[in-house]
């Protein structure tokens, strides 16, 4: 419904919606507010956030850091401090973030170091705000639970983790990679389905997943990010039903 055009519900209805399923926090996404909104604007989700009994658990942006130094890079920049700020402004404790995908006229190699110097250049402005950034496992260079965790190696900062998606792995055990990554998730959004290599789509087995955050001794909050195909209204209630069964 935010995604509809034009959009069937705005964020103030998402905060009703959340708070009528009985959610304990939402998770907004930067691409669905409004762009003229302002600090005031978000002073008020936050208030209306608050009067439904929400917390703001963190927000997700879509930024790119595979870019070499020059403008395009300088705009990824400015993005991530813009939202930084923003999620600042709302409460929101963690953003999740994206590495991006390799140009076709670069090396892997090439833009990891990118993202590195990306990372390097943004943390110590999320830290000064108090925001944990969350590196994603969504594909590109991300795609395998080695990419991500050399990007842990890498990243030595206190205001760095990984946030765990339990749908975006492709591998031929996706429920194996995601306990590799699970001890350094910092943010975990579950989705309800997965997808092994060269197997069909199939439902997620929240219970494993769970089984795996507890063994990772994982006690921050589980999003529910829901992109099947049933429309969200009918499935959201008992997925979210069987998932706090499960917490």
């Amino acid at each position: 419904r935010l995604q509809a055009k034009p959009p069937k519900m705005d964020m103030f209805g998402f905060l009703d919606l959340a708070a009528d399923l009985g959610f304990d926090a939402v998770e907004p996404t930067s691409y669905y507010f409004p762009a003229d909104a302002d600090e005031a604007y978000f002073a008020r989700f936050k208030r209306q956030a608050f009067l439904a009994g929400l917390d703001v658990s963190g927000m997700a942006i879509g930024n790119n850091f595979c870019v070499p130094p020059g403008e395009k890079r300088a705009v990824q920049i400015a993005l991530a401090r813009k939202w930084i700020d923003r999620a600042a402004w709302i409460g929101a404790p963690v953003i999740r973030v994206f590495a991006g995908q390799v140009p076709k006229d670069s090396t892997e190699a090439a833009a990891f170091g990118w993202v590195i110097e990306c990372f390097n250049e943004v943390l110590p402005h999320a830290e000064a705000r108090g925001i944990v950034l969350a590196l994603e496992n969504h594909g590109g260079i991300t795609a395998t639970p080695e990419q991500l965790l050399k990007f842990v190696d890498a990243i030595n900062h206190p205001n760095f983790g990984v946030n765990l998606d339990t749908g975006n792995f492709r591998t031929e055990d996706p429920y194996a990679d995601l306990a590799r990554l699970a001890p350094f998730a910092v943010n975990v959004q579950v989705k309800t389905e997965i997808h092994p290599k060269g197997k069909p789509t199939e439902e997620a087995d929240l219970k494993r997943l769970v089984d795996i955050l507890r063994h990772a001794q994982y006690s921050g909050y589980v999003v529910i990010e829901y992109e099947a195909a049933e429309d969200v209204l009918s499935a959201m209630p008992r997925h979210a039903k069987k998932l706090r069964e499960l917490l």
